[in-house]
């Protein structure tokens, strides 16, 4: 599938964000997994680097990490950010995961959020796990739009979620969290360990999704649902935090899917 999102200096700042959020929850999916000092792992669809820079501080200087990705871009800053903070064992390749040969395997394979995007995500969880040695781990982190919710209702953020989870669903899977337990099945893995987490409280989320409302801009107004006008970040997040705050909601964001599986 084409990656709605695109790699535009502005979605790149907000994945950024994301990262920052969501980082947590992903080290403790890759913890549990096993991954650990000294492993050789793969990161496929690597963006900016975020997951890699994650496994490289988990595999220490003793291991090794490769990030792979389509987007030149993406991959840029990534070596420029790796270059900066001075992180030595991550290395970055420009293509597609499932076709880029490798001259030996990997001890682990991760991604975050990549799964979504891809049209037969079993094939290609099939093919990057042929990458990982015998009983070496697969570990992917997912999201599901079912988890959003707010109590009591905050509008705009309840419409903010629909619509982003409505452009996103016109390029790609909203629900790919939910369906990770048979897509490991279907590309003949080993039944996975599943973990569930959330955002949750007011501030966390309300940013997640303001920022991901202005990336999504574009394409919400080609799908006549909102004015890109009206999607600016900021004066989001700022409206669904006077609205939390006035009726003391809690807020849900999307539910956080880890799921791993030795092959």
């Amino acid at each position: 599938m084409s990656y709605v999102l695109g790699h535009s200096g502005r979605e790149l700042a907000r994945l950024g964000v994301q990262a920052q959020l969501v980082e947590p929850i992903t080290r403790r999916f890759l913890l549990d997994a096993g991954i650990g000092s000294g492993m050789r792992v793969l990161d496929v669809g690597s963006g900016a680097g975020d997951v890699a820079f994650l496994a490289a501080e988990l595999v220490g200087e003793s291991g090794e990490v490769v990030g792979v990705d389509r987007s030149a871009a993406a991959l840029t800053l990534a070596r420029s950010r790796a270059e900066e903070r001075g992180i030595t064992n991550v290395s970055f390749l420009e293509g597609d995961p499932t076709s880029t040969a490798f001259a030996r395997p990997f001890d682990g394979a991760i991604g975050r959020y990549v799964l979504q995007f891809q049209i037969d995500p079993a094939a290609m969880l099939q093919t990057v796990a042929d990458h990982v040695r015998p009983d070496g781990v697969v570990v992917f982190h997912e999201l599901d739009w079912d988890g959003v919710r707010s109590f009591p209702p905050v509008p705009t953020y309840d419409n903010t979620c629909r619509l982003c989870s409505a452009a996103i669903g016109s390029a790609a899977e909203t629900r790919m969290g939910g369906k990770l337990f048979s897509t490991f099945l279907a590309a003949g893995l080993r039944a996975p360990t599943l973990r569930l987490e959330a955002l949750t409280g007011v501030a966390e989320p309300l940013r997640m999704v303001a920022g991901l409302a202005g990336s999504l801009a574009e394409k919400i107004e080609q799908l006549g649902l909102a004015r890109a006008a009206d999607l600016d970040p900021d004066t989001l997040y700022a409206a669904m935090l006077a609205e939390a705050r006035e009726s003391q909601s809690m807020v849900v964001g999307t539910f956080q899917f880890g799921a791993w599986s030795r092959v």
